[in-house]
């Protein structure tokens, strides 16, 4: 392949606004499955032939263009090594086919997943409703995705390096197939989790998507206690974290975290989408017709953000310093992030908030991230963690 001139080279931003954004400010259109496809094939292909002259080009470019290094954003936290505390969050490279690529965009760390041990095709079509006024969306996917077993040739076929020896931290985000009883919702996350632990920095328990018919109820504190003890018993296995819904109670957000402490998890995050509709309810859903309190699935977004902040806030105050918090729910600019951390996220994840601001969007947070550090005098990220320090404008 010819190498690409610099001249020809056109910024992630510029490209984005003119190719996308005009898609993103309308509910209708391209499907927002669809939309996702698409990007997915080419991320696909890149992340096999990165090391190809001109594809390596592209790829050094855009990491000049979306990373942000300062050793005010790196952080050590359960054994990870973050260069910023900017994830991109499970659901969006379902079968980790960018595993190898997504530090390129800027992020300190990508989650992988949600994979289930049998493959399953989801839930039917349409699945996927882009809300592009509220910058939110709602799906109703069903964990769609190829399998663990799939999951691993991909890695294998990228060539990713194993955990301590790359550059980007990955963690995989684990369901329970479809197909698997209640009952037997712990030999099906094992099964995963031993197929995938090797390529995994850390390995996430999601039992949190309202998706998934019951799988919610495996927040229950005992259930999830045998769950957490199973998967500690699999061979080498990594830092382990569970994912929770919004939608708890007070009571069960304090239950999960009095089970994750006490069995030795390396934290939560908070929050999955949610089945709240958050005064959106009669929001009409253009593309089927119905209001959206009519509709199933998980609701994402910016209309999340004030809840998933107030549930951080509320691990915080119930398990201390001790446990790290990975926030995410309606993040989508510097100072949402910020408020996050101040609240007592320790790492925080994006999605529907990097789809609809584009790729830009990391850099702006992390420069934003590092003015406020300096507006308060923070010497580390580490520190603005829990201290309610108010966004500086």
């Amino acid at each position: 392949m010819d190498k690409i001139s610099p001249r020809n080279f056109v910024s992630s931003e510029l490209l984005y606004k003119q190719l996308f954004h005009p898609i993103l400010s309308r509910d209708d259109g391209i499907d927002a499955e669809q939309l996702t496809d698409i990007a997915l094939k080419s991320l696909k292909n890149i992340s096999l032939y990165r090391r190809w002259p001109g594809i390596s080009y592209l790829l050094t470019q855009l990491s000049k263009e979306l990373q942000c290094q300062d050793k005010k954003l790196e952080q050590t936290i359960f054994g990870c090594n973050f260069r910023n505390p900017i994830g991109l969050a499970a659901g969006f490279d379902k079968n980790g086919i960018a595993a190898s690529i997504w530090n390129n965009f800027g992020f300190g760390f990508a989650e992988i997943g949600t994979v289930t041990w049998y493959p399953q095709i989801g839930n039917p079509k349409p699945r996927l409703f882009r809300l592009s006024q509220e910058k939110a969306a709602l799906n109703r996917m069903g964990f769609n995705n190829d399998g663990a077993m799939t999951m691993r040739k991909v890695l294998e076929k990228q060539n990713i390096e194993l955990p301590g020896s790359r550059e980007t931290i990955i963690g995989i985000n684990l369901g329970k197939s479809k197909i698997t009883p209640l009952d037997q919702a712990e030999e099906d996350y094992a099964l995963s989790l031993e197929m995938l632990s090797i390529y995994a920095d850390y390995i996430v328990i999601n039992v949190s998507s309202p998706n998934t018919p019951g799988l919610r109820k495996l927040q229950d504190s005992k259930k999830l206690r045998r769950l957490i003890q199973k998967l500690r018993k699999s061979k080498n296995c990594p830092p382990l974290l569970v994912k929770i819904a919004p939608d708890l109670e007070d009571k069960e957000i304090d239950e999960v975290a009095e089970v994750v402490f006490e069995e030795g998890l390396a934290g939560i995050i908070a929050v999955n989408t949610s089945l709240n509709r958050l005064g959106l309810e009669n929001r009409l859903i253009s593309n089927t017709g119905k209001l959206l309190g009519e509709e199933k699935g998980g609701l994402s977004g910016r209309p999340l953000c004030n809840r998933a902040l107030q549930i951080i806030k509320r691990l915080r105050l119930k398990v201390g310093n001790e446990l790290p918090l990975i926030g995410v729910g309606g993040i989508d600019s510097p100072q949402s992030s910020w408020e996050r951390i101040a609240a007592g996220a320790s790492l925080i994840q994006i999605y529907t908030g990097w789809i609809f601001e584009g790729p830009a969007l990391v850099p702006k947070i992390l420069k934003g991230l590092i003015q406020q550090l300096d507006l308060h005098g923070f010497n580390n990220i580490s520190e603005a963690i829990g201290s309610e320090a108010p966004w500086i404008q």
